[in-house]
């Protein structure tokens, strides 16, 4: 009986921990039981006086403030002190930047999924929606990539509709003559604009993205804006943005670049100015724009402005006929035709009008960058990584349907089902983590730590994608030509690994090392109280955000151990049948995760920061839970679809699983050994759950890439892709050949019964298809279709050859 007791007192207490009851009432529940406990005969007098004097440890310092502050706030603020690692300005920057949205909720260890469900579902508005059946549409029909890529550039036809249509204006509003729409238009544009070519894609998503337009439109002067806005909108400017230079680059701290306050002539007066001198490098559009924007330290030696002779990074805009302002040759990014380059400046003078916001935003150049590309980020790399997983659900389900391997189509391995399934898989996840940033954006978010987990993994699995539908077409996919409608998007995959922050950075710095700070509960505002003149004042505020922070660890702690033990039932969750064990499985594995995430910040202080690969398991922790909210979020949008059903399963058992992979590396590899075995209990005490989508749930992924234009599932992968007509190309030629076989199949049956059955017997090398009309087995019609049909079937399979002479480089055209 004692033991039992002891068991409920053990199981009460963490249900009490997990419900979050407040200490007070907490306390006074315990101290019932045990005066009940006590009361019992059974109980031993020595167990009792533990169990008492235990309580009364925990509860002193918890009610009797000035004790607790003397003997254990006071201290642990001085430690505190000591291990907080020390932090760069561009680092604060990065950690103030932007806003904290539902990565919050997720780092609570508790989240409220009727807070996620609760947000608007993301629509276009009609104008919008037109754009995009409209001149979107057009724009795609305009261009060819394979022909992109042999002139390495968009034909005039489409530069000068681009302009005319505002397809640089997206995100202008419309007083300065832009489109003004939201972030979710933008990405549906981009996106779409991808599927066809994309280089057309960057061309267009550049300046809609981090540049000169939308850093004047959140901190230029009202001058700066109505002179700027209108000629970027209408193309009278091409705009860039010069920040990545030979030396510095994710490390944009590291820039040499130099400008320096002082006086020169400008338009024939004297006025106080800048002399700026830089290096850039990988700017896209810069070989073609009017407008540079450009990212440079700030000095003023002469202290023109002020005490300070170092004024930290600023932004200028200049046009690029400035004096002594150097356009470079072109960069080839992997043979991409999409205009980049580098671009120099020697003693360039401007006035300090030239600085974005003018002499008040002198210095404040990295907020500015930080705050709007974590807006940017989190819409034009995204929707290219989609676009890249439905364009290969596309092809590789059509694919795999028309051509055959041993009489039967490729659809019908299992080999090539897995490849299937994670394409498909992938896009539609993807898309629902692409619509639910975009909107968070158009909610007024700016997600600086989402949109690191979008750029990441969308680009990522954008890869993988475009990995696996390479391995599908197999010898199709490797001989370029304008028959390859995978080639140049594979060579092209890195691109967008690379840029805006290198995904290795990416994930083993930003998306915990920054999320760690900027959306956690309460590590942010201790680290504040650090900088606090008065220390008496900041113990005293330290101490309470101290109490409120063992509350939420031991909480968390409490439910990992709570919901693992009871599968997640404990707790309450919305949703249907199909999702509310799926919401419940986050929530155990959220407040694992918040666990994890505070213990190995206490446990490693400042030396988290170069623990690299652990910072990344949590982060990639993170980042599942966030797709997989995504996931449930656009299930729930949609209305709960029968038929995506399956696209829902893959989504959460893939997320599931590698959540749990991730946890799983983070506890083999914690800092404490002993405490990480512990903590292998206490997060698994069943094992893991999750092994990832089974073999069934890919067969039936696969089966959806293969089904025809108009399935519902299929169409919800495929929103959003351009599908031309004309057969005559790549796309439409598969189209063409998947329709016309989907036809024909009843004849095809016919025709391999009729030869099964010994009806007719073709002669060697003869077309069975002539030997069936020849024996009557088909009549002339039946063989007609069939023989279009396997036309059409040879025109994908085929691939394209050259000529060797237009190969070769002209004389003297070796360089």
């Amino acid at each position: 009986m004692t033991l039992l007791w002891l068991l409920v007192l053990l199981i009460g207490i963490a249900v009490i921990a997990h419900l979050r009851v407040s200490p007070v009432p907490a306390l006074a529940i315990v101290a019932a039981y045990l005066v009940l406990m006590g009361a019992a005969d059974e109980t031993p007098t020595w167990l009792m006086v533990i169990l008492w004097l235990m309580l009364i440890a925990v509860a002193v310092p918890l009610l009797v403030a000035d004790l607790r502050i003397r003997y254990f706030s006071g201290p642990m603020f001085d430690w505190f002190n000591k291990v907080l690692p020390p932090i760069s300005d561009t680092e604060r920057d990065a950690i103030d930047a932007g806003t904290v949205w539902w990565d919050g909720q997720l780092f609570s260890g508790k989240p409220d999924w009727n807070v996620l469900l609760g947000y608007p579902k993301a629509v276009l508005s009609d104008e919008e929606q037109a754009f995009v059946d409209g001149p979107t549409e057009t724009l795609c029909a305009m261009v060819s990539d394979w022909e992109i890529g042999q002139r390495m550039d968009l034909p005039q036809e489409a530069w000068d509709y681009i302009k005319a249509e505002g397809f640089f204006a997206l995100i202008i509003p419309k007083e300065y003559g832009g489109k003004g729409f939201t972030a979710y238009a933008h990405s549906q544009v981009v996106m779409k604009l991808a599927t066809r070519s994309g280089d057309l894609a960057t061309t267009v998503m550049v300046p809609n993205s981090l540049g000169p337009a939308e850093l004047l439109m959140h901190y230029g002067t009202d001058e700066q804006r109505n002179h700027y806005l209108p000629r970027l909108a209408n193309g009278t400017d091409i705009p860039c943005f010069a920040l990545t230079g030979p030396y510095a680059g994710s490390d944009a701290g590291a820039m040499n670049d130099s400008g320096v306050i002082c006086r020169g002539q400008w338009e024939g007066e004297e006025v106080l100015g800048l002399r700026l001198n830089w290096e850039k490098r990988y700017i896209t559009l810069g070989p073609v724009a009017t407008l540079l924007g450009v990212a440079f330290k700030t000095y003023d030696p002469e202290h023109l402005l002020g005490d300070e002779e170092e004024l930290g990074i600023s932004l200028a805009l200049i046009p690029t006929d400035t004096a002594g302002v150097e356009i470079g040759r072109r960069h080839l990014p992997l043979g991409a035709a999409f205009m980049n380059g580098p671009n120099w400046g020697k003693d360039v003078f401007v006035p300090l009008e030239a600085i974005i916001g003018g002499r008040d935003m002198i210095g404040k150049g990295w907020m500015m960058l930080m705050n709007c590309l974590s807006v940017g980020r989190s819409i034009s790399l995204p929707a290219t990584g989609v676009s890249a997983a439905k364009t290969c659900s596309y092809v590789s389900g059509r694919y795999a349907q028309i051509r055959e391997q041993f009489n039967v189509p490729l659809a019908a391995f299992e080999g090539i089902q897995e490849p299937l399934a994670r394409i498909g898989g992938n896009a539609w996840l993807m898309d629902s983590a692409r619509i639910l940033t975009a909107n968070a954006v158009d909610l007024g978010e700016k997600p600086s730590v989402l949109s690191a987990i979008l750029k990441y993994h969308l680009t990522e699995r954008g890869r993988e994608c475009i990995t696996d539908a390479m391995d599908i077409h197999g010898g199709k996919g490797i001989i370029m030509g304008p028959s390859n409608y995978l080639g140049r998007m594979w060579l092209s995959a890195p691109i967008s690994i690379t840029v805006e922050g290198a995904n290795i950075l990416s994930r083993n710095l930003m998306i915990f090392g920054q999320g760690a700070i900027r959306c956690h509960p309460f590590v942010l505002r201790e680290m504040e109280l650090i900088h606090e003149p008065d220390r008496d004042a900041a113990i005293k505020k330290f101490d309470g955000l101290l109490m409120q922070h063992i509350g939420f660890a031991v909480s968390n702690t409490a439910s990992t151990l709570v919901l693992g033990l009871t599968f997640g039932l404990s707790g309450k969750a919305p949703g249907n049948e199909l999702t509310r064990p799926y919401f419940r499985a986050l929530d155990r594995i959220a407040a694992a995760f918040a666990m994890l995430a505070d213990l190995s910040m206490m446990l490693l202080g400042g030396e988290l920061k170069r623990r690299e690969r652990l910072s990344a398991r949590l982060g990639d922790v993170l980042s599942h839970l966030y797709l997989a909210s995504a996931a449930l979020k656009h299930y729930h949008d949609l209305g709960h679809p029968t038929e995506q059903a399956p696209l829902l399963r893959w989504a959460m058992e893939d997320c599931l699983c590698k959540a749990e992979q991730a946890l799983a590396g983070t506890l083999a590899n914690f800092p404490n050994r002993l405490l990480g075995g512990v903590l292998q209990v206490l997060v698994f005490p069943f094992g893991a759950r999750h092994k990832g989508p089974s073999d069934a749930l890919d067969a039936e992924l696969a089966a959806i890439l293969g089904r025809p234009e108009g399935d519902p599932a299929l169409e919800q992968i495929l929103e959003g892709v351009y599908r031309p007509q004309d057969r005559d190309e790549a796309l439409g030629a598969l189209r063409d050949a998947f329709d016309t076989l989907a036809a024909s199949q009843p004849l095809q049956k016919k025709l391999h019964k009729a030869l099964k059955a010994g009806d007719f017997k073709p002669a060697a090398g003869e077309d069975p298809i002539s030997a069936a009309l020849a024996a009557g087995v088909l009549d002339a019609a039946e063989a007609e279709q069939l023989t279009a049909a396997e036309a059409a079937r040879r025109k994908v399979i085929s691939v394209d050859d050259f000529a060797k002479e237009p190969l070769e480089l002209a004389e003297g055209k070796t360089r």
